[in-house]
């Protein structure tokens, strides 16, 4: 005797297979039914629970075809307890976004005063900077920033955005910096003589940093106040290998490229 299915439904009604997905910590998805997107910060029992980009938590049931993953409709599952967890926040504290693509460059931009700021401002803003396909420059010096900022012609469509070092009342940096600040070009700075001292102490395991008498070369007095060899190339390496994240800078500097990266990424 011939043997039928008890479903009914034509092949062609019925829903096609979506693939199942982990979700693993990290993992960035949207409820399709109220638009909320974000990442994966616990699964429970029957339940996940996601994070946006503005820290908010919504809870969601585990259900079939119940969310959308780069646009594609998933089932989200519990994650088998052997699989290595995901990291949660980059260096900048944000919401880590595990594979995704570097965004094509801006044609906006982000200059930054000095080798040693490019290299820290990467370290802990990297990941945030490639999803939002901002390219960081450095300046030689304050003083080139009027001819680079009229070259440049900052507009709606390509915004600038500057950090500059010991941005004080009153001084050089500050007088450079108000002769070409406008709509589309932004320049914040810092308080700290040299981007060093945006490193909090206790990260390098010392009280503070120590005061130089004016007329001395900055860097190189600190190394000898403290000890450290005077290849200040060495030991910037040094004192950029102690930076894990945010959490070890200082918080003058944390708002101000917080405040460029917003600057330059407005829609």
């Amino acid at each position: 005797m011939r043997q039928y299915s008890p479903d009914l439904t034509p092949p062609w009604k019925k829903p096609k297979p979506v693939p199942e997905v982990p979700a693993e910590p990290g993992l960035v998805v949207e409820e399709p039914g109220t638009g909320f997107c974000g990442a994966v910060i616990r699964c429970e029992a029957g339940t996940v629970t996601l994070e946006d980009r503005f820290g908010k938590h919504r809870g969601f049931p585990l259900e079939p075809r119940g969310f959308l993953l780069e646009g594609r409709v998933v089932t989200l599952v519990r994650p088998s307890s052997s699989a290595p967890p995901r990291p949660t926040r980059t260096a900048s504290g944000s919401v880590a976004v595990p594979g995704a693509r570097a965004r094509v460059a801006r044609a906006g931009r982000i200059y930054v005063e000095g080798r040693h700021d490019a290299e820290l401002v990467e370290k802990v803003w990297g990941d945030d900077l490639r999803i939002e396909g901002v390219v960081v420059e450095y300046l030689e010096g304050v003083d080139d920033l009027p001819s680079i900022v009229a070259e440049f012609s900052p507009g709606p469509d390509a915004r600038l955005g500057v950090l500059v070092d010991h941005l004080v009342p009153g001084s050089k940096e500050s007088r450079i910096a108000a002769s070409v600040t406008s709509e589309h070009a932004l320049v914040v700075g810092h308080p700290y003589i040299d981007i060093w001292q945006a490193v909090k102490p206790s990260a390098l395991g010392i009280e503070a940093w120590p005061r130089i008498p004016h007329g001395q070369d900055w860097k190189t007095g600190v190394c000898r106040a403290l000890g450290w060899p005077e290849n200040t190339g060495a030991v910037w390496q040094a004192i950029l290998a102690r930076v894990g994240s945010y959490k070890d800078l200082e918080p003058e500097l944390l708002g101000s490229v917080e405040r460029l990266i917003d600057h330059v990424t407005v829609p």
